[in-house]
């Protein structure tokens, strides 16, 4: 207005307008550069002088850096715990992409895995990482499951590989050294197979003795109730070592032989006499519905074990007149395997230990039927190799059922 005004006066407008206009630029260019010298040369936290909008654009910049100076700090203190917690684990720990590209490692996994830090930033983990299991393991996103794997890097070490979803599209992948744990437990099998064939000679002799004995002795006198007591205890043990060699056989053999098939009608029938002679004395209504056509790949021995474990169970449990159904049917062409029975069931409290080894509901009751607490467990380890699990579903004084469902791939079409 004052250059309007004077311009009008002195009838020079056109004039002082230009002056004042490339004045005005000029002004904002000198303060411009000095902006541009404070952000991206200067190393000055001073804030720079200004006036009028400049000032004000000036501090509010300011105040806009000292915001982001303290988040990044805020962030990189947060980066360094994690980074910290991560150096802490006993694991080691990966980050990468859902593509598969590597975004940060721990030293373990330098040591575990053969990594190389920052050098293998960017790479793909499957170009370090070649074993076909864990490509596939990766490739088919089903992470429900750990995979266990020889290390890439010492083939006298076993790894168990943990793949779980991180921020948006990453992943993170825990690699834990477990082969202590897969030697203990190797140990402990063979200890078991072991003893368990070192007890059957003189288990087996004994049993002789006692035969002989019982020969010799009449029924009613006390050396023959001894005799009886010595026979069913005899008689007990062998089936305890029996079930434990062939919980051993089933735990050593990790994969199944799916090149054999397995005649199960046939199957079921040799077990369906055996269960009506167990349950003759009980008076038991044992009932067999069976798919004459339905057989399976895999291992005669295994499936023979879990099925005559779950009859067997039904028919020692139901008590005098009870009525034990069997069924053996093809269900959305898998393979269903059921024992049902109207015992006196089994409280819920029970359920999720009874496939434990030697767990049993009354201790009493398995003493009188002679039951080793196997049983179950042996069912329990046959299914893993079936890729299939033990249902158990029981009301007391209602009955109880068991079930198992053989997925498609195993059933023989």
């Amino acid at each position: 207005m004052p250059v309007i005004i004077a311009g009008l006066a002195l009838d020079l407008l056109s004039e002082l307008l230009a002056t004042t206009f490339f004045a005005h630029i000029i002004w904002h260019y000198l303060y411009l550069n000095k902006l541009n010298n404070w952000l991206w040369n200067s190393k000055s936290t001073i804030l720079p002088e200004g006036k009028y909008e400049w000032e004000h654009a000036f501090i509010g910049i300011y105040n806009l850096q000292n915001r982001l100076s303290s988040r990044r700090k805020k962030l990189a203190r947060m980066i360094s715990r994690f980074r910290e917690g991560a150096e802490a684990l006993p694991d080691a720990v990966v980050v990468f992409q859902s593509a598969g590209e590597i975004v940060w490692c721990n030293r373990l996994a330098q040591v575990q895995l053969g990594f190389k830090w920052p050098g293998d930033g960017g790479e793909n983990i499957t170009n370090l990482i070649r074993n076909p299991d864990f490509v596939n393991y990766l490739k088919n996103q089903d992470f429900h499951e750990p995979l266990g794997m020889i290390s890439p890097i010492n083939p006298e070490k076993f790894l168990e590989f943990r793949v779980m979803p991180y921020a948006k599209s990453q992943r993170l992948l825990i690699v834990r050294d477990i082969t202590a744990y897969r030697q203990v437990d190797q140990t402990r099998r063979e200890f078991v197979a072991n003893v368990s064939h070192e007890l059957r000679t003189p288990l087996t002799v004994l049993q002789g003795y006692i035969e002989i004995l019982n020969m010799q002795v009449d029924s009613g006198s006390a050396q023959g109730k001894a005799i009886t007591v010595l026979d069913q205890q005899t008689a007990r043990m062998c089936s305890l070592v029996e079930q434990l060699m062939v919980l051993s056989k089933i735990e050593s053999a990790p994969t199944l032989d799916l090149d054999e098939q397995v005649d199960v009608p046939i199957l079921l029938a040799q077990i369906e006499d055996e269960a009506r002679a167990l349950g003759e004395k009980k008076q038991l209504s044992i009932v067999f519905h069976v798919d004459k056509q339905l057989r399976l790949l895999g291992n005669e021995m295994q499936i023979r074990s879990a099925m005559t474990n779950l009859i067997y169970n039904a028919v020692k449990y139901t008590p005098i007149s009870g009525n034990i159904r069997v069924d053996w049917s093809r269900v959305d062409n898998c393979a269903y395997f059921r024992v049902s029975d109207d015992g006196d069931g089994i409280s819920a409290q029970h359920i999720l230990h009874l496939t434990e080894r030697f767990y049993r509901v009354d201790h009493s009751r398995s003493r009188d039927t002679g039951g080793t607490g196997l049983g179950l467990s042996i069912v329990k380890h046959v299914l893993t190799h079936y890729d299939s699990e033990l249902v158990i579903e029981s009301e007391v004084n209602e009955g109880s059922q068991f079930s198992f469902v053989i997925p498609e791939s195993y059933v023989i079409v």
